[in-house]
């Protein structure tokens, strides 16, 4: 999480971290000495959700009124460099898009199954994976949560609602760390080339 809060400062005016619920209740305004989560040099830090869509919602809760571009990141993602979240931010403040997300090309085949029963290939042409940082016009974003819509990212509420989001180009080092062994991995990127 550290990795991410200072990744994001280097973009932003002000950093939110949202943590996993503690009993429901906020887990603090500020990263104060004696908060459960200590912050990890964010401004603010707040319990999310049950759902990814409820834990953006309460973080946008605690970001300032007056900001014009919000930027939503994993820490699960801590390898993401600076450059990607200048460039999601740049298409946002260009005007071209209300978000932007960065994504890479489906390298492998993808499959449709039953079980263990393969049922049809599905053509890759045109499908992406996403990856976070992805950056937003804070407007689109509050109205693309105002349903209390559900899903797996914010790009998603805001095609509801018929926004433009552009894609830019994601970076392969940019792991998100779910499993035991992508840990290995971020240490293998990390031993080539630092932070």
């Amino acid at each position: 999480m550290e990795w991410s809060v200072e990744t994001a400062r280097s973009v932003a005016d002000g950093v939110v971290l949202v943590v996993p619920p503690t009993s429901g209740e906020d887990v603090g305004r500020s990263s104060a000495a004696g908060d459960p989560w200590p912050g990890w040099g964010a401004d603010r830090t707040v319990a999310g959700g049950e759902t990814r869509a409820a834990s953006v919602r309460a973080g946008l809760a605690a970001v300032p009124d007056e900001a014009a571009v919000i930027v939503v990141h994993d820490a699960a993602r801590p390898l993401a460099p600076v450059s990607l979240f200048e460039v999601v931010v740049d298409v946002v403040h260009s005007g071209r898009a209300a978000g932007a997300i960065p994504v890479l090309p489906v390298a492998d085949t993808l499959k449709r199954v039953a079980g263990e029963v393969v049922q049809s290939t599905i053509d890759r042409e045109g499908l992406v994976t996403v990856q976070t940082p992805q950056a937003f016009e804070a407007a689109a974003l509050r109205a693309a949560h105002a349903s209390s819509g559900e899903a797996t990212d914010g790009a998603g509420l805001l095609e509801l609602l018929g926004a433009t989001v552009r894609t830019v180009p994601g970076d392969i080092r940019n792991v998100k760390i779910t499993r035991p062994e992508d840990l290995a991995v971020a240490e293998r990127l990390l031993d080539g080339a630092g932070r």
